[in-house]
Order: structure tokens, then sequence, then C-alpha cells
């Protein structure tokens, strides 16, 4: 069964980040068809671009960057969960994927974003340049959550999905299954 990580990328203290990825860690799960496991970049930490190697070297110094690149490098699949902050996406993301590159070839990549009426989708579309650079497959299904803040329960803890969000989902983790057994010869083959 593929691995995929589910990824949250807002690191804000009291973020609705937190609850809109375990709704989506949760739903991933029920799906079935993945091995899923939930990664807070809140919990991670990870200091600024302090590696003094590029990336694609893949060799790090730091434990820190040794440990974020063994956890990317076991995944078959991620989705992204991202708030939309100015129009982009956050700087913790930015900096989380940019720490490795090798790790991240021929995977399949969904995005969950959120916010106000945009629902994130700029910051989508900023980002997917980025992953096609790291030889990455953005897919085209997403979720988009408007007016996130509308849906989030009473106590904060959770948010309350709408139909639309849970048909989203459906869509992007049955196509997530079908590239992660796609692109898995890809990652077994070594690059020329």
């Amino acid at each position: 069964m593929p691995k995929l990580h589910v990824i949250i990328a807002s690191t804000r203290p009291g973020r609705i980040g937190l609850p809109v990825g375990e709704w989506f860690f949760d739903r991933a799960t029920k799906h079935g068809a993945f091995d899923v496991e939930l990664i807070d970049l809140a919990e991670w930490n990870l200091p600024m671009m302090d590696e003094p190697n590029h990336p694609r070297m893949r060799q790090y110094e730091g434990q820190h960057a040794l440990d974020w690149s063994a956890k990317i490098d076991a995944g078959d699949a991620y989705v992204l969960v991202m708030p939309e902050y100015n129009y982009g996406y956050t700087a913790p993301l930015k900096n989380a994927i940019d720490y490795l590159h090798n790790e991240w070839q021929y995977k399949p990549i969904g995005l969950v974003s959120y916010g106000g009426v945009a629902a994130g989708t700029r910051a989508q579309q900023q980002l997917k340049p980025v992953l096609l650079s790291l030889k990455m497959v953005p897919l085209n299904e997403s979720v988009m959550i408007p007016f996130v803040m509308a849906l989030r329960s009473e106590d904060g803890t959770e948010i309350r999905p709408t139909e639309q969000m849970e048909n989203q989902a459906t869509a992007l983790l049955d196509e997530l299954a079908r590239w992660a057994l796609a692109l898995k010869p890809m990652r077994e083959t070594p690059s020329a």
C-alpha cells in the first residue's frame, strides 16, 4: 500500500490548518488506498535553510535535515494542507520543500487549500511551478475551502466539512492513488 504524507503547512499558533489537516488525514485514512501519516510542520520546526550543501547532493549535516530527508523519502505521495497568505503560500512550506531535492522526485502531490473567498487558489497556482521544478506531479484535482472560519466548530478544534469538500477529497484521493502507482517505476529506476 503506498505511503501518503498529509503535510500541514501552517505553523501559526491557533491556526485552523491543524483541524483542516486532521479532517483530511481522517478522510484519507477512510479512503483506504493509502497508509497515511500526518506531518505537522509546526512540530518539525525546521530552521531556515541552514544546510551548507545543495540539497541535490544529499550531504546533510544537521540531524533535523537527515530526519526530514528520511521522512519525505519514505513517502509515495503527498497532500499539502495550506493556507493562503497575501496571495501566496507560507514561508515554512517553501523552507520545508527547499530543504530537499531528490526525495520529492517522481511523486504525485495534491493540494488542500483554504482561506476566504479565493479558498487558497492563488497560493496553489504560485506553488505549482516550484513543485514541477522538483519533478513532482501536482494534480489538477484539489480541495479548495472558501470561508474556512465559518466551518470551525465552537471550540475551534474541528471543522465541519461540506459535501463539496468531501467530493473534492474523494476525487483527489482517487487520482493520487492512480498516480502513485503509475510513477512507482520511475522512482525505482536510477536517474541517468
